[in-house]
This record gives C-alpha cells, sequence and structure tokens, in this order.
C-alpha cells in the first residue's frame, strides 16, 4: 500500500509539472519516486524494472526480423502473438494488423476522455515530452514509431504479457554476444490463468539502438 501511495504521489506531481523523469541504468522500481537534497524538487526515477532472480538470467532465443516501416514495434508484437497460437501471418495480414494495434492505441488514448483515465501510466509517459494533441496527431501515420506508451496501452488491452530484451552487446559496450538481457516486463499478471481467462504466453520483443523492434521466438 505504501509504494502505490508513492507512486500515485510520484504519477501527480508528474501531470503538475513538478517532477521530471531521471532516466538510470541500475534496476529500480518502474516509477521510483525521491527527493533531489539540492533542489527539493520531486522526481521520478525511470529504470529497468527490478526483475526476479529468473529475469536476471542471460537469455537466448531465435530472432525473427520484422520490417523496419516504422510499424516495427506494432509489426513484432502482432507476429508474436500469432506464433504464439500456432499462426503465421503473410506480409499484407502483418501490416494490417499491427496498423489495428496503432488506431487501437489512438482511440483509447485521443478519442475517449473515460477509457484514457484507465491508463494513466501511459499518459504520463506520453505527456512527459510532448502535449496529448501532438501525440494524437503523430499516431495517426502508419510510420509512427511506437515504445513505452505503447506497450503500457497494448499489453493491457490485450491481455498480453510482454517482455523487451536488448542484445548482450549493446548491455556490456563491446564483444559480440548472441544472448539477451530482459529489460522492461508489462503485463506479467496475464502470464496466469483464472475464472475468467486462459494463461497468456509471452511476447518477446528484441529492442536495438537504433529505435527497431525485432521478435525473439
Amino acid at each position: 500500500m505504501a509504494e502505490n501511495a508513492l507512486n500515485e504521489n510520484a504519477l501527480e506531481q508528474l501531470r503538475l509539472g513538478l517532477a521530471r523523469f531521471e532516466l538510470v541504468s541500475s534496476p529500480v522500481p518502474s516509477v521510483s519516486p525521491f527527493f533531489a537534497s539540492n533542489s527539493h524538487r520531486f522526481f521520478a526515477r525511470i529504470g529497468p524494472s527490478i526483475a526476479s532472480p529468473a529475469m536476471k538470467k542471460l537469455e537466448h532465443y531465435s530472432v525473427q526480423k520484422v520490417t523496419g516501416d516504422g510499424r516495427c514495434l506494432f509489426r513484432a508484437l502482432v507476429k508474436g502473438m500469432a506464433f504464439n497460437k500456432g499462426i503465421s501471418l503473410n506480409p499484407r495480414e502483418e501490416r494490417d494488423d499491427a496498423d489495428e494495434l496503432r488506431m487501437a492505441v489512438k482511440e483509447i488514448m485521443c478519442d475517449s476522455s473515460g477509457e484514457r483515465q484507465r491508463y494513466e501510466e501511459a499518459l504520463v509517459a506520453i505527456t512527459v515530452d510532448e502535449s496529448l494533441k501532438r501525440y494524437c496527431q503523430r499516431i495517426q501515420r502508419p510510420d509512427f514509431w511506437g515504445g513505452e506508451s505503447e506497450l503500457l496501452v497494448l499489453s493491457k488491452l490485450c491481455g498480453q504479457p510482454i517482455i523487451v530484451y536488448i542484445p548482450e552487446h549493446e548491455h556490456t559496450r563491446g564483444g559480440w554476444s548472441s544472448g539477451f538481457i530482459p529489460i522492461a516486463e508489462y503485463g506479467s499478471e496475464f502470464c496466469k490463468g483464472s475464472m475468467k481467462r486462459k494463461p497468456r504466453k509471452v511476447v518477446r520483443l528484441l529492442y536495438s539502438g537504433k529505435n527497431h523492434y525485432d521478435l525473439l521466438v
């Protein structure tokens, strides 16, 4: 309960313009509030989520390349969800399904204030860097690049657990390795089944240093 109160406080401070994000490299809770000693301003520290022991291990998967046309996050996600169901999408289906996901995010974040309030973390992530109006203009374009905000929405909307990885060599800044390091997790609650839904398999996305997403299987 105390942690939830701190997170809510951080989000409120960010909405009011009294706080800013600080990106850090060491693991911290996804929203870790603290006060800066030199200015007494409230900050929200953003870094890789504190992971379970299993998440800390170097992992190995095969990379399925995704077309880099601006839709890569959405393409990788629909490709992964289809793969988990044993379905193979042709290029047109992949593109059309990716655009449907993008427009689903647009409808939630831009067309319905009631729906938007259910995705508060995504709203905060969007409005840190730009106005919601500007975001809603950009997301309508097919070459819109998805990222953190869209993953926050889609994991919840689709009931889909998602883990994002980076190549090990990008983390170590040298050499080469075929391993991957998890850096963010969304929708982990959907890994377990319930009375109303079946457990969902994780979709694993590979994020490379050039703002591109591929699929790991």
